[in-house]
């Protein structure tokens, strides 16, 4: 059994696959918590980040460094299969189980205590719960059911292609569930692009037939009233993203929604 183990660890689909495993708890993580559930942003306690536009292109490059992550873990793991032969899917699963929980401890740990960039739930009145929480559901258990799965070798999958798909179908599937466009509802939000303006607001509410609800000082985000069908016409006018279209990505009419109305 230490044989096992031992062998498990040193295989180089270990290391690959934690780094994999570690860049899908980056997606997860900015997934579920700041899309779906929109519990917080990357920099969500950062002074002077009150912009929901700084909010978002943050987050967007959080995930482009997820991305890359993955990228360098996807081709180590296509390097490792080129060089070795055998049974490989107990080092891998369990190897991605580890990078997995290892990237919530990193971000509890660095980005929640240490940097305090945000918390699991920055609009709760005790932020650490919710962080210990989150912690030992996908920190904890996850190294807990590594070290399972390579101890009692339960996840031996021959078919690599087989392998893939069960490392990234919960991904994937939140991801598909992120996108989603919000509920429809009486108004619909706009997030305009740095250089549009206030006559740039105007303009399209005028040119769509809609009506201003709320704004923030600069006009940047707006919220009007707007018939479902003319919302693209926003994006003439230099419009980012627009609440209830496929761009929107199912985040911003919830999260100013919420706050403003």
């Amino acid at each position: 059994m230490k044989g096992t183990i031992a062998a498990a660890r040193s295989s180089p689909w270990a290391t690959w696959g934690a780094v994999l495993g570690f860049a899908l708890g980056g997606f997860f993580d900015g997934i579920l918590l700041h899309q779906v559930l929109q519990w917080h942003h990357f920099l969500s306690l950062v002074p002077g980040m009150d912009d929901i536009r700084l909010q978002i292109l943050w987050d967007g490059y959080f995930h482009v460094l997820m991305y890359l992550v993955a990228v360098v873990g996807l081709w180590g793991l296509w390097r490792a299969r080129r060089r070795t032969e055998g049974d490989w899917g107990s080092a891998l699963v369990g190897a991605v189980l580890f990078g997995f929980g290892i990237w919530n401890w990193v971000d509890v740990v660095l980005a929640h205590w240490v940097a305090g960039i945000h918390r699991v739930r920055v609009d709760s009145p005790n932020p650490l719960a919710w962080d210990l929480a989150w912690l030992f559901v996908f920190g904890v258990l996850p190294l807990l059911a590594a070290w399972w799965v390579v101890r009692t070798d339960a996840a031996r999958l021959r078919n690599s292609a087989l392998a893939m798909a069960l490392l990234t179908a919960g991904t994937g599937a939140a991801g598909a569930w992120a996108i989603q466009p919000p509920p429809a509802g009486p108004y619909t939000t706009v997030v305009f692009g740095v250089g549009a303006g206030p006559r740039d607001v105007f303009a399209a509410l005028d040119a769509n037939d809609a009506r201003l609800v709320w704004s923030d000082r600069a006009m940047g985000v707006v919220v009007v009233a707007v018939a479902p069908e003319r919302r693209r016409g926003f994006y003439q006018y230099g419009a980012w993203l627009v609440g209830g279209t496929p761009g929107a990505v199912g985040c911003v009419n919830w999260q100013v929604l919420s706050k403003k109305l």
